[in-house]
């Protein structure tokens, strides 16, 4: 009782800030109440700790089968969320450059349902974190990277019970897209006979980038020339972008605008900073990226 009257008060502040939910997806799984999401988000937090201290006296575990099903897996998923997205957004008409919540009819439910596949590969993807922490990468678990993964999370709970179609299409189908080609290439690169034909490493630092900038111009799009999309949420979606960028360009900078002291040229390989044009925190920060050094 104790805990359903905190679940009733915590989803009530919630209604308050945010005012009513979309009807459409009231019943769907994890949505109507905000306690799963957060409680499933402290978990994360929790085994991230937990797990350096218990591997912190053990050897790597060896999970070399595990990541090729888990890449492998999180590849489909986003192959079959780019194209149903743009499947459902061209059944619906929908306008690339400010589309609202109600105009398309069943193609609206269509997108929603894709868009609460995103939300909840989000869950699925706290594992690139737990793979890092049992394979003992913790050089891998930056600030960006438990940020980014833990506020998609969340900020997608809130995105599918509000504005669950419409704008909000646009980074789902831009995210999968760089998803396929980003877990496709970790998944194959725990093959070692694999490793020589995996061309495309070295783009994907410019292809994230891009994803970012184009997210922002598309939303702002729709500041400047409205179409009935909550203007609130289009700042927000803006801020947080935003706030990716940044952290986006600092790690770019020490990569390839900081040029090295002579002395820190001697004692550090450059491979242990670069390699293929990734900077270790790249790695650390987006979704699911692996060692490629030593995949187990």
């Amino acid at each position: 009782e104790t805990l359903k009257a905190f679940d009733r008060e915590v989803n009530e502040f919630v209604d308050y800030m945010f005012g009513p939910r979309d009807a459409r997806v009231r019943g769907w799984f994890l949505l109507d109440s905000y306690l799963p999401t957060f409680f499933l988000t402290g978990a994360y937090l929790l085994c991230i700790w937990l797990g350096n201290k218990f591997m912190r006296n053990r050897p790597p575990f060896s999970l070399r089968p595990h990541l090729i099903v888990y890449n492998m897996g999180i590849t489909l998923l986003s192959f079959y969320m780019l194209i149903e997205l743009i499947l459902a957004t061209w059944e619906g008409g929908y306008n690339l450059q400010c589309q609202n919540l109600h105009s398309a009819g069943e193609a609206d439910i269509r997108v929603a349902k894709v868009l609460w596949w995103y939300y909840f590969s989000k869950v699925i993807e706290f594992m690139d974190t737990i793979f890092f922490v049992l394979r003992k990468k913790s050089s891998q678990i930056t600030f960006l990277h438990v940020y980014h993964h833990a506020t998609m999370f969340n900020i997608w709970w809130c995105v599918l019970n509000w504005i669950p179609c419409g704008q909000s299409f646009f980074g789902p189908t831009l995210n999968s897209f760089i998803h396929v080609l980003m877990y496709s290439y970790y998944g194959l690169s725990v093959i070692p006979s694999m490793r020589k034909y995996l061309w495309w490493k070295k783009y994907l630092t410019q292809a994230q980038l891009i994803q970012f900038l184009l997210t922002i111009v598309h939303t702002l799009s729709a500041a400047v020339k409205p179409c009935g999309f909550p203007f609130g949420c289009l700042m927000f979606q803006s801020s947080y972008m935003a706030t990716l960028v940044i952290l986006f360009i600092n790690f770019y900078i020490k990569t390839y605008r900081k040029a090295p002291s002579r002395t820190a040229v001697k004692e550090t390989p450059v491979t242990t900073e670069i390699k293929n044009g990734f900077h270790k925190d790249y790695f650390a920060a987006a979704n699911g990226l692996q060692n490629n050094k030593k995949a187990q």
